[in-house]
């Protein structure tokens, strides 16, 4: 499948789109710094993600992960979701959208709960009602809760409980929290856009906690990753540790700032610093020369600048340093926290920034930890477009996955729909057998009736001949 491509100005005929049926489709929207991308999805018998059609449009309106420009944003959403419609033949009306940013912290907390009836099994109904519990604590002021996310659980006396306790007995139900804040004014923005763009907004998530779901393995979060996640704006950071979410982190730097490097140290256009970072790019210098060097046109009328592939790597290589920096003091943070808090896994690095050219090695030089690039194919179905297996797309795909979570496959509900007009046949034949039944014992009944009528009329008769015969006996005795 592939992107739509729509001349300026040109919309799909929405009476040919089909309804996005809440049941079985969902929508992934990735409001990005550089890109938005909508992407339309169901999910086949085998658990995959099809993808039905999706669609980008370059982003103006965000910077480092926030809404800074309303209508900008507005407009990207609207070619982007117009370009998905189009392509996949659906009409998108509600969507689940990410949310990254500087303002967004995370904070650990630890909830309890005495249940009424302790004979009682622990239900799902429980573990909502302490969850929202900690939805309810007190943050700083112009904050919010996005998520609040069990860890290990306790019940009664027994702790460190790694699964949710549905079915287990007790009193006192405690567990561990892990809490993901936001400013308040900055979801309202991007929300605010998504409905100014016609779309309703099904449910926000933290991108990085997207992404991992794309492109992390079941194993590498039981044995402990960590997730850096370089978009545009911000490089996200998510830690896992026995399929559970330890900690998440957003860095206030991603591939934008590279450009800017560039285009302030080879002295370019923003434009064409960008063209040489994805061309020439790479975070390794050493492969380079003095002597390779690419010539790069100016403004009109000013001769062309001719640059050295080393100085470029050398420029890109300094940035990526200090994100990875950063990065790897947050990682710090949690491993040295506790000495259970090893991360076999290493690192997996997504996102745009993941496929400049020899990251990998150079994390694995700065941090020491395994370090590979997250592809989200894993989850998609075999006939997906070759694009969408790029890192770029991981947060898109796992914002489409989280979205699915809860629907049904749509081969099911293909089935249950052919299923039930055959249904409806076969009662029809039940219903007129149950009429003709009726039709004979109506006719009996009448039938009945009227025999019973001519027994009536046959007594009637023989009681007049009775009172006849008396009358002339009793007349013959006077003749």
């Amino acid at each position: 499948m592939t992107e739509a491509v729509q001349t300026p100005g040109t919309l799909p005929n929405e009476s040919r789109l089909a309804n996005q049926d809440p049941r079985a489709i969902s929508v992934g929207l990735d409001i990005g710094t550089t890109k938005v991308v909508a992407i339309v999805g169901r999910k086949n018998q085998f658990g995959k993600v099809e993808v039905l059609g999706y669609g980008k449009a370059e982003s103006y309106g965000v910077k480092t992960g926030e809404v800074i420009n309303l209508q900008k944003t507005e407009q990207a959403i609207r070619e982007a979701v117009r370009k998905a419609e189009l392509n996949s033949r659906v009409k998108i009306e509600r969507v689940t959208v990410g949310i990254a940013g500087q303002h967004i912290r995370s904070i650990q907390t630890r909830e309890s709960m005495t249940r009424d009836n302790p004979e009682s099994i622990i239900t799902q109904e429980d573990i909502d009602k302490l969850t929202n519990q900690v939805k309810k604590i007190q943050v700083e002021n112009g904050e919010s809760i996005i998520h609040a996310l069990p860890q290990e659980f306790k019940v009664d006396r027994i702790d460190d409980i790694q699964d949710v306790p549905i079915g287990m007995a007790g009193t006192r139900l405690e567990a561990n929290f892990h809490v993901v804040v936001g400013k308040v004014a900055a979801i309202q923005n991007l929300i605010r856009c998504v409905k100014m763009a016609g779309l309703e907004v099904e449910n926000i998530t933290l991108e990085p906690l997207a992404s991992s779901r794309a492109v992390l393995l079941d194993d590498e979060k039981e044995g402990g990753i960590a997730l850096i996640d370089m978009g545009g704006g911000t490089t996200d950071l998510a830690i896992f540790k026995n399929q559970i979410i330890r900690h998440t982190a957003i860095i206030p730097a991603g591939g934008n700032i590279i450009t800017q490097d560039l285009s302030t140290g080879i002295r370019v256009l923003k434009r064409d610093a960008e063209l040489i970072k994805v061309k020439f790019g790479s975070a390794y210098p050493g492969e380079n020369s003095d002597t390779e060097i690419v010539s790069i046109q100016g403004l009109p009328g000013h001769e062309p600048t001719e640059v050295s592939l080393k100085m470029i790597s050398r420029i890109i290589k300094a940035r990526v340093e200090e994100i990875i920096h950063y990065a790897g003091l947050e990682i710090k943070k949690y491993t040295d926290a506790n000495e259970k808090n090893m991360l076999f896994g290493g690192i997996v690095l997504t996102g745009g920034g993941a496929n400049m050219k020899h990251l990998t090695q150079l994390v694995k030089l700065l941090t020491g930890m395994h370090t590979r690039v997250g592809f989200p194919n894993q989850h998609l179905a075999g006939d997906s477009d070759e694009e969408l297996k790029s890192p770029i797309f991981a947060t898109a795909i796992g914002l489409l996955m989280e979205g699915l979570e809860n629907k049904v496959n749509y081969e099911e509900l293909e089935y249950e729909e052919l299923e039930q007009p055959k249904n409806i046949q076969q009662e029809k034949p039940i219903a007129k057998q149950e009429e003709t039944n009726n039709e004979i014992v109506d006719e009996e009944d009448k039938q009945e009736d009227e025999e019973l009528e001519k027994l009536k009329k046959l007594n009637k008769k023989r009681k007049s001949n009775s009172w006849t015969d008396a009358i002339m006996k009793f007349l013959g005795k006077f003749e």
